[in-house]
């Protein structure tokens, strides 16, 4: 399976509590809520052409205990999202979580080598190993060079704080943007997929006027 990293971002790359005002206050955030009054038929589309990519999840403890406690509720057949959180094979990663707590089932408990047990998630047949919200988690898998694929629902907010995508002190990294996969929605917000093509170095160089224009000269 690929691993997929899938989260709504602001302007200033914040994916802290998006959904509702007590959604994520852990570090004093009270911020939430800020992409609710973007959300429409355009950005549901894309978020429901995600999930039918999914043949698995992968969370961290918070974003397990806040997705397990809202769609277990949702019910509609028709909902692809439910269906597919409801129904599909859950990873939690957590040290301290037991199994009787995470019920949300089909769900395994992840305790330690996260980035070796991931390493052989991703061997197993299927589509994708999806990763949604689950902050902390991204992070290390980002730094442990694990995630094949980044989706992203960029709203044209700047939240000011929060928890962000790529933080101070990430890996540095590049992208690549598959042709036809960035798209702008109605109100502003911008639908992008990125596949990592370079992990602890990027490319760097220098504007220089050469015949009397300004060329950009890559560094060797």
């Amino acid at each position: 399976m690929l691993l997929s990293v899938n989260v709504f971002v602001s302007l200033d790359g914040v994916m802290q509590g998006p959904g509702a005002p007590d959604e994520d206050r852990s570090g004093g955030f009270d911020r939430g809520g800020w992409l609710v009054p973007y959300a429409s038929a355009h950005t549901n589309e894309v978020v429901e052409g995600w999930f039918r990519e999914a043949d698995a999840f992968l969370f961290g403890r918070t974003s397990y205990g806040l997705l397990g406690g809202y769609w277990p509720k949702v019910t509609a057949p028709g909902d692809l999202i439910a269906t597919k959180l409801n129904a599909l094979p859950k990873y939690v990663v957590s040290e301290t979580l037991t199994d009787r707590e995470a019920d949300w089932s089909p769900t395994t408990v992840l305790r330690t080598g996260v980035v070796d047990d991931v390493r052989r998630l991703k061997e197993l047949p299927g589509k994708e190993l999806q990763v949604h919200g689950s902050w902390k988690l991204v992070q290390a898998l980002h730094q442990a060079g694990l995630v094949d694929l980044y989706r992203l629902l960029q709203y044209p907010v700047v939240v000011g704080a929060g928890k962000r995508l790529f933080p101070d002190g990430a890996t540095p990294a590049t992208f690549a943007t598959p042709e036809g996969s960035a798209r702008m929605l109605p109100g502003g917000v911008v639908s992008l997929t990125l596949t990592p093509t370079t992990l602890g170095v990027i490319s760097a160089g220098a504007y220089a006027v050469k015949d009397g224009s300004s060329t950009p000269v890559l560094s060797p």
